[in-house]
């Protein structure tokens, strides 16, 4: 039977021109889970030092395996870290380059080579739960929706659960909408998991399976009881979001011990991180979410909105109780999980991410990258790109023209800006910085000079056109000309007057 099964998997992957590594095509490759929280911050679980929120269930997951100290969303909003988790390229490069509001002519297109297409090739069984967001026509024929993309099992909504995280109404499953279901959202979507698990897959192969849950993405709803446990907290804002996020423990706590009930543990690889920073200010508007003191926050190009939380257990093969301060990126997922899996990365394309399998397995100190760590929002508040090339981070406006330096070993908080003190550095990146985004440009699809850089609607505000079309003209400027780090800091102060 088994030679049947390896003999029927080499044709399929010989057809859709995937290579699978024949030493793991059997029982040797690990069952893989992506755990994905929504806006959950870099310091909101106490394994990352949080002092109040309760995550025990994440805090014991993260003593059997590795804790992930520099760990980055590609993006600071939901939709392009998503793209980059399944297709290990850079949201410009993808074309989900912003959030997907319902209806926008944005997805994540079929030419894209993902995670759970190129699995199902090599004979995993694959099923998505929770929040899907890589389209705005959402069950619609007109876009690729989670079966295309290579999921065999799906219930999932477009964006938020709504009208809350409490007795949603939106789900779909299969195609089918499942019409108002009672509980919270991350429970919801955990239990289909497990339903999935336990009757709905073959279980002679092994299993893809990403949760993404809409916890703490507001609107936020938190059951009596989590909120019970923070009676101490009078801010009733403060105090459900903090509960809301015991409840997304609570979730993953279900989900772990289905694995150990199914004596699935030792054989599966579980990855846990989080989209982007935390949503408001963290003090006074609703999103109470933690940075871990970092500046900025979701939306931000700055650490705190896109550095995140990053667990990853693998029993036998990860080191349990180990922390890894080595910065990875989240289109690093895509070809890390199949070299979990023994399956060769598509040659016909350009990815962003790198193999990080190395450093998690404790078999390598650091990461060969041929691009640094990249980052592009046009609707970010401040800085509209940044890249990561090991200590040192540059950001840049929206025309590559006001620039800032910091490195992040002596500075994680981002105060001094060190492009005066180091001309050098600075000259090296922002070549580096102009030369990787014309050639993202020159690859992805244009829908990010036409479309609205918030939620990617048709734009036709004349004011806006406007603003984008001086925009790509500031970019294509500024890959002609050199900025002194003078010229920077004038524009800076131009630019606060």
């Amino acid at each position: 039977m088994r030679d049947m099964f390896l003999c029927g998997l080499f044709a399929l992957c010989v057809e859709l021109g995937v290579v699978v590594d024949v030493c793991l095509a059997g029982a040797e490759r690990p069952n893989i889970i992506l755990f994905l929280a929504d806006d959950l911050g870099w310091g909101d679980l106490g394994c990352y030092g949080h002092p109040v929120i309760r995550t025990p269930h994440l805090d014991t997951f993260a003593g059997q395996g590795l804790r992930l100290t520099s760990c980055y969303a590609a993006s600071a909003v939901c939709s392009p870290s998503r793209s980059a988790l399944l297709t290990g390229r850079t949201p410009h490069r993808n074309g989900v380059y912003t959030w997907i509001a319902e209806g926008a002519p944005v997805h994540l297109r079929t030419t894209e080579r993902t995670l759970p297409t190129l699995l199902r090739a090599a004979g995993y069984g694959t099923c998505h739960t929770g929040k899907w967001h890589l389209n705005g026509l959402f069950n619609q024929a007109d876009q690729p929706q989670p079966d295309a993309h290579g999921y065999d099992w799906w219930m999932a909504t477009q964006n938020n659960a709504a009208p809350s995280h409490h007795n949603p109404v939106n789900f779909v499953r299969n195609g089918v909408p499942v019409g108002p279901l009672e509980g919270y959202s991350a429970l919801l979507t955990v239990d289909e998991a497990v339903r999935w698990l336990r009757s709905e897959r073959d279980r002679s192969r092994p299993f893809f399976l990403t949760v993404w849950t809409h916890e703490p993405h507001y609107p936020i709803a938190a059951a009596a009881e989590y909120q019970a446990l923070y009676p101490e907290l009078p801010d009733v804002v403060q105090r459900e979001h903090h509960a809301n996020v015991t409840q997304l423990d609570a979730a993953f706590g279900r989900l772990m011990q289905e694995l150990d009930a199914e004596q699935l543990t030792s054989e599966t690889l579980v990855v846990f991180t989080s989209d982007n920073g935390p949503e408001g200010d963290g003090v006074t508007s609703p999103g109470r979410g933690s940075t871990g003191g970092l500046r900025g926050r979701k939306r931000h190009l700055y650490e705190g909105g896109i550095r995140v939380p990053g667990l990853v257990r693998w029993p036998g093969k990860v080191a349990a109780g180990a922390v890894c301060d080595v910065p990875i990126i989240g289109s690093d997922v895509f070809p890390t999980l199949l070299a979990a899996a023994g399956v060769s990365v598509p040659s016909e394309r350009v990815l962003d991410g790198v193999n990080v399998l190395p450093v998690l397995t404790g078999q390598a100190a650091a990461v060969e990258r041929e691009r640094p760590l990249y980052w592009r929002l046009l609707m970010a508040p401040q800085m509209k790109s940044a890249l990561r090339d090991g200590d040192w981070k540059l950001l840049a406006d929206e025309r590559l023209e006001r620039m800032e330096l910091y490195n992040l070993r002596m500075d994680e908080h981002e105060t001094t800006d060190l492009r005066e003190r180091e001309p050098e550095k600075f000259e090296q990146l922002r070549s580096r910085l102009i030369a990787l985004t014309a050639e993202i440009d020159a690859e992805g699809p244009d829908w990010w000079k036409t479309l609205s850089p918030n939620g990617g609607g048709v734009v036709r505000d004349e004011k806006q056109k406007n603003k984008q079309k001086k925009q790509q003209s500031g970019v294509k400027q500024g890959q002609r000309q050199q900025v002194s780090p003078s010229g920077g800091r004038k524009a800076e102060q131009q630019e606060q007057q």
